[in-house]
């Protein structure tokens, strides 16, 4: 069977100056929430654990899927594509948790890009079988 993660990245945002016009975001931006959005699927997992003797120590179980186990200690393989709008990125995210499958939705705060306005930006699906994940993401083209 084979796993990986995709990550689906909206190309398009609303343009402070003018709403009826759409515009992109810089590279770099778009790759730190990419990153987001990997790294989420495991941090929304982790569950705090305390140590009963000593109180200042806190560790993290992560419990993880068969199939996240076997991308992690395999060869990660990740793929990004993409949508336009943001109704496109949700609908996407809907079917994925329909269906099962691990997502982490990324909504950007605002701060740097968009004008002080909380926007979704990218989510991620999987770790999980390709084919599953295929049947929900693989008619989007690659980004």
């Amino acid at each position: 069977m084979k796993i990986k993660q995709v990550i689906v990245i909206r190309k398009l945002y609303p343009d402070p100056n003018n709403p009826d016009k759409f515009r992109k975001v810089r590279s770099g931006k778009i790759i730190a929430q990419a990153c987001h959005a990997s790294m989420k699927i495991f941090f929304d997992r982790m569950e705090k654990q305390t140590d009963s003797i000593h109180d200042a120590w806190i560790t993290y179980e992560l419990p993880l899927t068969t199939e996240m186990t076997e991308w992690k200690e395999g060869s990660f393989t990740k793929a990004c594509v993409q949508v336009d709008h943001e109704e496109e990125l949700l609908e996407i995210l809907k079917k994925a948790e329909e269906a099962g499958l691990p997502v982490a939705l990324i909504t950007d705060a605002g701060l740097t890009e968009f004008n002080g306005v909380p926007t979704s930006t990218c989510c991620a699906i999987g770790p999980a079988n390709s084919d599953k994940i295929d049947l929900i993401t693989g008619h989007l083209k690659l980004y």
